[in-house]
């Protein structure tokens, strides 16, 4: 009997026989321009398909074919599953043997069409492996991988070099739960299927002071282009989320980010971290060309997107919007410092709605965190080119907290077209300014000295670049598997 045919335009049964012949897989390419971008909170764009068929008569017995397919920068010929490797899904065995037996295994195929490590339903324990090139990741929408509470499956690396030591602690890191370094071509998806770091144990011994490396990280790669992170539920995570560094072409969407409010440093994703004071500065490697589109934060003790306050590498060229902040400290925060040098300029922000606030928008030039106390205090920072428009907020208790440096002003901020509601026991002083320069046009309340207000012919003067980068184009491809059960 043959396999039904796919809306992918393609018969699956025309697929060759492969290493392991329960899968078979097809590619349909599909351009999404605008739609992919590199940080976003979208509903994933997945179709989970059950298919049934039975053998001959003469057997009469039930055979199931799973079939599932999803958007990808990539599609694979090759394709397995973590059980085909010893992996078993009861929440208790450790299975980061049978995930780098798996990926071991599969890096054969990495130029022969790349391959695809399917984790099925079940809860799956595991410490920290590392992911190849042309390798997709793929989690089944009831599949939990769970992080290992024990520290000997989290083997230690040394620190960023744009960092000179760890966050948590001088020396090294615990790698991250999935990790990749100098890699091209990989993907981390599913059907929302959940990565649990189980953060508390990690939470717990930072609050004590007994970490003697840095927190590991659900999701990092370094040196590495190419990177799709999508659709996926990520919860409890030990510190960040998701970190991208020296890395460029990365497509983050479709994901779901939970954790405690109280629970320490679990920033969701992380590219606009580019060095710590001189470590940063030597190491030069700035964070350019960021796309954030629709995300929704809330996060009563954080800002729903900040820059820096690591920035010593430079920030350039970043472009939000379509945000929307509910419940949380800052709808947009800066984060620098003296001794930090670097930059922060040309920022780009519109279409942000606000709702219960701390502050509509917050820059700090005293963060005064520093990585040790070799930092030079003449490298001082340039923070330039900040554009705010259509923003709308309501219940705010500050519209504006902005704190430049004395003799190093933060100029050229731009506000235009905003509207912030202020709560019933608001600040008495909306606006709080120094050290700053810049302009505003039809913004309410009425703004500081320093940002005088133009009028409203103004009102459109806030920048935002016209031009598409490349990752607006990126060309996704509907990538479609079956799974043959007996």
């Amino acid at each position: 009997m043959k396999p039904p045919t796919t809306n992918s335009r393609a018969n699956i049964s025309q697929c060759p026989r492969r290493r392991f012949p329960r899968w078979c897989s097809v590619a349909s390419k599909t351009t999404f321009p605008k739609e992919f971008v590199t940080v976003t909170k979208l509903v994933p764009l997945l179709i989970v398909v059950a298919l049934l068929s039975q053998r001959g008569a003469e057997s009469r017995k039930a055979r199931r074919l799973d079939s599932f397919e999803y958007n990808a920068i990539s599609c694979r010929a090759h394709s397995a599953s973590i059980t085909d490797f010893g992996g078993v899904g009861d929440g208790k065995t450790s299975n980061t043997k049978a995930f780098k037996d798996a990926i071991n295994q599969l890096s054969q195929y990495s130029s022969d069409g790349g391959a695809q490590l399917y984790v099925p339903a079940g809860k799956w324990l595991t410490g920290s492996f590392n992911l190849i090139s042309h390798f997709t990741l793929y989690l089944h929408k009831d599949a939990f991988l769970l992080a290992s509470q024990d520290l000997n499956e989290w083997p230690v690396i040394k620190p960023l070099p744009s960092y000179g030591r760890g966050r948590d602690a001088a020396a090294g890191r615990y790698t991250s739960l999935i990790f990749g370094t100098n890699l091209t071509d990989v993907i981390v998806t599913g059907d929302n299927g959940t990565i649990d770091g189980q953060g508390a144990l990690w939470w717990q011994q930072f609050h004590k002071g007994k970490l003697k490396y840095t927190r590991p990280y659900l999701i990092e790669f370094m040196y590495t282009d190419n990177i799709q992170i999508s659709s996926l539920t990520l919860l409890n995570s030990p510190s960040w989320n998701v970190h991208p560094v020296y890395s460029s072409n990365i497509l983050v969407q479709g994901i779901t980010i939970i954790a405690p409010v109280t629970s320490p440093n679990t920033d969701g994703i992380n590219p606009v971290k580019s060095g710590w004071d001189e470590y940063g500065i030597a190491y030069g490697m700035p964070t350019k060309q960021l796309v954030i589109r629709r995300l929704t934060c809330i996060s009563p003790y954080s800002a729903t997107i900040a820059l820096g306050s690591e920035m010593s590498g430079g920030i350039q060229d970043v472009r939000a919007e379509d945000i929307k902040a509910i419940n949380t400290e800052s709808g947009v925060r800066i984060k620098t410092a003296v001794g930090r040098g670097g930059y922060v300029k040309d920022i780009y922000v519109r279409g942000m709605t606000m709702h219960t606030m701390k502050w509509a928008f917050w820059m700090t030039g005293n963060y005064g965190s520093h990585a040790d106390n070799h930092y030079d205090p003449k490298a001082l920072p340039v923070i330039q080119g900040i554009n705010y428009r259509d923003i709308v907020a309501d219940n705010v208790s500050m519209a504006a907290r902005l704190e430049g440096i004395s003799g190093d002003p933060f100029t050229g901020i731009c506000i235009a077209n905003a509207t912030i509601g202020m709560a019933a026991k608001h600040k008495k002083v909306p606006w709080t300014c120094a050290d700053i320069g810049g302009m505003t046009s039809g913004v309410t309340p009425p703004p500081c000295e320093l940002l005088p207000d133009q009028g409203p012919e103004k009102i459109r003067a806030c920048d935002f670049p016209t031009e598409s980068l490349p990752i607006d184009m990126v060309e996704m491809k509907k990538c479609t598997y079956r799974i043959n059960y007996l």
